[in-house]
């Protein structure tokens, strides 16, 4: 049973064997007095459990749950005992009575649920930023509850992709964003608007990023709408931008999918700021570009038919441009038509 339950439990056996001593001793003490002497051993080979009251020799009893008279322990224990000795007395645990036993099964239940538990949360406590996944098992106030295998994750409202809709039972995959202790034990947290949650995707639907041949420099995101993200090669041999894209389209479809249709540029990072700053605008095309390195600023000119492509709806494409590159982005049309947008504002519009 030790064995089973250490094993259902992902516990060592001498964790389920401490707690069953310890319910043992509980166990003892609510019988003989909270100030007995009690001692719990447990043979490996045998698999017997074997309590001991332990009392010492006295000449006159004042504690009988700790002291023992000479007489009775020569006649009952040792012809040879002498004061001062501390004599074991072994317990028939059977004798305990319903209510000790009850006790014992709850201290039974709860220590082995608190090592499982601290399992857990070791488990996991090192797993932060990295991917799982698992299937929905019940919305409350807080968010969504996902079972994630051997316990459960919460998947706050703030958490959660826009509109996207979940039913219970449906499998996801989220990223591990925060593990800490709580009352009721280990809380996961995940997210699925997190940018690394983008990244963690395409490092396991492209070999080439999980093996390092591919980098991904920088990740944006309007969660649910768009994403941009910034791959490099240490290959001249592969294209990043067309390893990550996948035969006809085959792995960012896949990623895609699971973002619930949330539309992903993929962009090819060059050490060239000005180019760089240029790819992260696509699909708008560049005429000019006009660079302050000092202020981190760029101002991009476009003919007057892409300035709606390279500023996108609602400012969205200028907006993620610049949140990938770190740069403040001022994009110009030939008759003046312009947007300013800085790595982490909102797009200000003006004419």
């Amino acid at each position: 049973l030790i064995e089973q339950m250490s094993k259902d439990k992902g516990i060592g056996a001498h964790t389920v064997v401490e707690a069953i001593k310890s319910a043992i001793v509980s166990a003892a003490k609510k019988k003989f007095g909270a100030d007995a002497d009690i001692e719990v051993n447990y043979d490996e080979e045998t698999g017997e459990l074997e309590a001991f009251q332990f009392k010492t020799v006295v000449e006159r009893v004042k504690n009988s749950g700790i002291e023992i008279s000479i007489a009775e322990a020569r006649e009952t224990l040792d012809p040879e005992a002498r004061l001062h000795d501390s004599m074991g007395v072994k317990l028939d645990v059977v004798e305990f009575g319903r209510i000790a036993a009850q006790n014992a099964k709850q201290i039974i239940i709860q220590k082995v649920k608190d090592a499982e538990q601290g399992t857990v949360f070791e488990e996991f406590k090192d797993a932060k930023m990295s991917l799982t996944n698992g299937f929905i098992v019940r919305k409350d106030a807080e968010g969504i509850v996902m079972n994630i295998g051997r316990t459960e994750a919460i998947l706050p409202l703030n958490e959660q992709i826009p509109q996207e809709l979940f039913k219970r039972g449906e499998r996801i995959k989220a990223l591990i964003v925060d593990v800490r202790k709580s009352t009721k034990g280990p809380q996961i947290v995940v997210s699925r608007v997190h940018n690394s949650f983008l990244k963690a995707l395409f490092e396991m639907e492209v070999p080439e990023i999980s093996d390092g041949t591919i980098s991904i420099v920088s990740v944006a995101r309007d969660p649910g709408r768009r994403a941009k993200i910034a791959v490099t090669s240490k290959s001249k041999d592969v294209d990043p931008v067309g390893a990550c894209v996948g035969m006809r389209g085959t792995r960012v479809q896949n990623i895609v999918q699971e973002l619930r249709g949330e539309r992903v540029d993929i962009i090819a990072y060059t050490e060239h700021k000005a180019q760089y700053i240029c790819n992260a605008l696509a699909p708008a095309k560049v005429q000019k570009v006009l660079v302050d390195d000092n202020a981190k600023a760029i101002e991009v000119i476009v003919a007057a038919d892409q300035l709606s492509l390279a500023i996108g709806k609602g400012g969205q494409n200028v907006r993620l441009a610049a949140k990938l590159t770190g740069w403040k982005i001022d994009v110009t049309g030939e008759k003046g038509t312009s947007t300013n947008t800085e790595p982490n504002d909102q797009t200000e519009q003006k004419r």
